[in-house]
């Protein structure tokens, strides 16, 4: 019996991750049923395949899940990994892909295809590159045939390594960097990407190996920025390296600079440490090449034809300026030298005068940094109502905020001042909220700046208890 293009079944897992979303609709195209493995599978919702897929809601690190998904599959796609910044991830991943592998075998599944990393083959390599490279070795050690293809820098809007190259060039014009930016990368386009893996699904089953993925273009970072800058019409990027800056203190940096988080930036930035050059070509004879391979320059222009703008910059300038119109006006409301005020009897636990402008200085600038991530992370993913919310929310803070200053100082009203400080707090815990939907790192500093406006009415409601 002849096994027809309808007949072909591929199980995806991470479909609802960069790759995996986009190779869906790939498959389908291409005449494969797909079933995809979910934890959710109300986070389909939203992705225009999402009615033309069999779904399985279950864990990947569950044999019974894996059991119900894997049955009657063809080739099955493992698209996950566990790049969270979590120490224990290497033994995760490979429990995890053991575990796979297993259900592979038991469903007598066709193929495995796995997208790794590409790394040298001498080199003692970074914790996340080696991660991936024995999850691969587990691959192929299965009864089950695997191919495991290995990708430096995937190119296109919402990878995260080509997020991290889009920032860096975008948000730093002049930079102190690491000196392997200046190390060999062979960069790829996210549609030669997927024509590699769709094409690796077709593979005769005693094909079982690796296979190096790249594109035409072989270039340093630094290259890669300048370029980008270049293309997107950027002024050309001020790069100097340095032999001191490690890959612990470089991804925290790429976490604060980027969109990118530190958990995720960290093994992105480590494996830049190797030059990461394909070493052959062999996939591309078994299923044929892209047609055409897609340069870097036109990689970078497809990817940023739909990407969202990036106005980091313009929202840290709105927010600063804002933040400090109301340090000002606070500021010139208050008095704490009058006779008024040192007329009131003031609770034992009060912080020393010169506590107040240092702590509001840090917190000002808190307020600002964190307020403009929120507004720009909204804006990226294009969540515009969201945004303009936030930003309304974030002008009656500011608001409430210099009032209380004009409330107690001016109008010495500490009762209604403390009513003020109250509803400050309610206000800054809803900014807190708000954050935390797109940023966790705006969410922790926000929550700063609430838990010391909690405080702060604490504070009054005690000093108006105090003075009645």
């Amino acid at each position: 019996m002849t096994t027809t293009a309808t007949d072909r079944l591929a199980l995806v897992t991470g479909a609802t991750g960069y790759i995996g979303s986009q190779l869906v609709p790939r498959l389908l195209k291409e005449g494969w049923r797909v079933r995809v493995l979910t934890r959710h599978a109300s986070g389909l919702h939203g992705h225009e395949w999402a009615d033309r897929v069999d779904v399985v809601e279950g864990d990947a690190s569950t044999s019974a899940d894996l059991d119900a998904a894997m049955s009657g599959v063809d080739v099955a796609f493992y698209l996950i990994h566990s790049m969270d910044g979590a120490a224990d991830f290497r033994r995760r991943d490979r429990e995890m892909a053991a575990t796979f592998a297993d259900a592979a075998d038991r469903a007598s599944v066709g193929r495995i295809v796995y997208l790794s990393g590409l790394h040298p083959a001498d080199e003692e390599l970074s914790p996340h590159l080696a991660s991936r490279v024995e999850v691969g070795e587990v691959f192929l050690g299965a009864r089950t045939p695997a191919a495991v293809l290995q990708a430096a820098v995937i190119l296109g809007d919402g990878s995260a390594s080509f997020d991290m190259l889009r920032y860096l060039t975008h948000r730093l014009p002049a930079m102190v960097a690491p000196r392997w930016l200046n190390n060999r990368i062979q960069p790829i386009a996210i549609q030669d990407v997927l024509h590699y893996l769709a094409g690796a699904a077709t593979l005769p089953p005693e094909v079982n190996r690796t296979f190096d993925i790249g594109g035409p273009d072989v270039l340093t970072y630094r290259d890669m920025m300048q370029r980008f800058a270049s293309i997107t019409g950027l002024r050309r990027r001020i790069v100097v390296t340095v032999p001191v800056l490690t890959p612990q203190l470089a991804g925290h940096w790429v976490g604060l600079v980027t969109p990118v988080s530190s958990g995720l930036g960290k093994p992105l930035v480590q494996s830049l440490v190797h030059e990461v050059v394909c070493q052959e070509n062999d996939l591309a004879a078994l299923v044929g090449p892209p047609e055409p391979p897609t340069g870097f320059d036109d990689a970078v222009r497809d990817a940023m034809r739909h990407a969202a703008p990036d106005h980091a910059w313009r929202n840290l300038a709105r927010t600063g300026a804002a933040t400090a119109a109301c340090a000002v006006v606070g500021s010139i409301a208050s008095d704490p030298t009058s006779r008024w005020y040192r007329s009131l009897d003031l609770p034992p636990w009060q912080p020393p005068p010169l506590a107040f402008p240092i702590v509001w200085t840090a917190l000002y600038a808190d307020i600002a940094a964190s307020s403009a991530a929120t507004l720009t992370a909204f804006e990226r993913e294009r969540r515009t109502d969201e945004a303009r919310s936030y930003g309304k929310a974030f002008g009656l803070n500011l608001v409430l905020n210099a009032g209380w200053s004009a409330l107690f100082f001016r109008a010495h009203r500490p009762a209604v001042a403390a009513v003020g400080a109250g509803a400050l707090a309610a206000s800054s815990a809803d900014l807190v909220r708000r954050a935390g939907r797109v940023s966790k790192p705006a969410r922790t500093g926000l929550a700063l700046y609430a838990g010391w406006c909690a405080f702060a009415t604490a504070l009054s409601a005690e000093i108006t208890r105090r003075n009645r």
